[in-house]
């Protein structure tokens, strides 16, 4: 670092500290935030049916004094604030849910059961934290309301529905997103887990996680009685070969070291244990970082499957579908840099981790794919105490989906707000101008 770049990086840094929002601040609103945490935990909603969870989260926001428009994309809300010339930063949470029974043992804990879209009555919870999200989100909206002569620029918050199914923000893209209102100069999200304490965060330049596909595979057989084998053609025996062989595909043919994942995540077949069934049928998610593996991982479990169904002399060639899918989110590093400073401002600079990418993923990286620079960053979630305890024993705690999966409320929620007000605290005291040019390096 040259002189010259010393007095730049103090004067960037008192800034940051500057915006940095204060404790009693963000205590102003945490009570709100909690109530609606408490209130959204206890009462889930599946995805693409976020209608009660929407108009909470609408409610709010349009008394903070948004402009809120509601049914964007079917569940979804934008919320719009204006504030003079300058910026638009766009900062979306999810809405929707899982189909888990929630096993955590809170007094909160939900009870819901609901019915899904193949119309199976199934349990459900806020098992990857959306709930949390929200929460924080409202706190967030209501500082940044509170203390419009912070910023310039307009903010839009974004409630998305069917981030779990992949399809909430395709939806809401498709529904004029960005042509109804308008196209931010950068879109920011924040995700909680089990992988960091709660208070801390963590930034992720470059690639934050993974290409994601969705595959079903249905296999075709000969029914028959469970003691005549010889008259019938089993599935269930040709799905199992498949799957053992599907293992093959990251162990054998993929370079070693690229990152790579093919999982069987269900498996459904026959009614009765005398009974052969005529068919059977497995679902797939598939992870990867590189278009290149992406690409050579599909023809190979297509190939796959083919050839056992072939090898067991099936009579119908297996149906292969792959019926959803996101690409990886991208961090754009310049910007992630610069976020750095005031999320350090914001929870203490020992509060502010560099991490490797995740395999998990989402479809946040829609926004991103049309031409806005995203900055994802995550939540810790877990309890300190735990966290410590785990990390020493070599164990880990419930990740996001778990049925025990529940952070550590009261300091990532505070943690949560603050961060987001920070961060968009510094990008609303930029121009568009400024954000294009720091923005402009093309990624992939």
């Amino acid at each position: 670092m040259t002189r010259f770049e010393l007095p730049l990086l103090a004067l960037l840094t008192a800034v940051a500290y500057a915006q940095a929002p204060s404790s009693k601040e963000v205590d102003s609103v945490y009570s709100d935030a909690h109530a609606l945490y408490l209130d959204l935990h206890q009462n889930p909603e599946l995805s693409a049916h976020e209608t009660e969870t929407a108009a909470k989260l609408a409610a709010r926001w349009r008394s903070a004094g948004y402009e809120v428009t509601e049914h964007v994309g079917g569940t979804g809300v934008v919320a719009i604030l204006k504030n003079g010339l300058g910026p638009t930063i766009m900062l979306r949470t999810e809405l929707d849910a899982l189909p888990v029974e929630e096993k955590t043992g809170l007094p909160y804990a939900s009870k819901v059961r609901a019915k899904d879209d193949a119309g199976r009555d199934v349990p459900v919870m806020h098992a990857c934290g959306h709930d949390l999200h929200m929460a924080a989100i409202l706190g967030t909206a209501e500082i940044m309301a509170h203390s419009k002569n912070t910023w310039h620029g307009t903010l839009m918050l974004i409630g998305q529905p069917a981030e779990e199914t992949i399809g909430g923000a395709e939806g809401m893209l498709r529904d004029g997103l960005f042509t109804r209102f308008a196209k931010p100069n950068v879109a920011v999200a924040l995700h909680v887990g089990n992988e960091l304490p709660a208070g801390m965060v963590s930034i992720t330049p470059g690639v934050y996680n993974t290409n994601s596909d969705s595959v079903r595979i249905t296999i075709y057989g000969k029914g028959g009685h469970g003691s005549a084998p010889h008259t019938a053609i089993d599935p269930i025996v040709i799905a199992a070969r498949t799957i053992l062989a599907l293992q093959t595909i990251v162990s054998r043919e993929v370079k070693p070291g690229e990152m790579a994942v093919v999982t069987v995540g269900y498996f459904q077949a026959g009614t009765k244990n005398n009974i052969i069934p005529d068919h059977a049928e497995m679902g797939l998610t598939v992870r990867t970082f590189k278009q290149d593996v992406r690409k050579q991982i599909l023809a190979a479990i297509t190939r796959i499957v083919k050839a056992e169904a072939v090898a067991a002399g099936a009579p119908k060639e297996p149906l292969v579908e792959r019926y959803e899918g996101t690409d990886l989110v991208y961090n754009n590093p310049a910007l992630a840099e610069r976020l750095r400073a005031p999320l350090e401002a914001a929870l203490g600079k020992d509060k502010v981790v560099t991490a490797e990418p995740i395999t998990p993923s989402e479809d946040f990286s829609y926004f991103i794919e049309q031409g806005v620079p995203g900055f994802y960053f995550s939540l810790g979630g877990a309890d300190p105490a735990k966290f410590a305890e785990a990390k020493a024993s070599g164990t880990h705690l419930p990740s996001n989906h778990s049925p025990l999966f529940a952070p550590d409320v009261d300091p990532a929620l505070h943690a949560g707000i603050a961060a987001e007000v920070a961060v968009l605290r510094n990008l609303l005291n930029s121009s568009p101008e400024e954000l294009r040019a720091l923005t402009a390096e093309r990624h992939r």
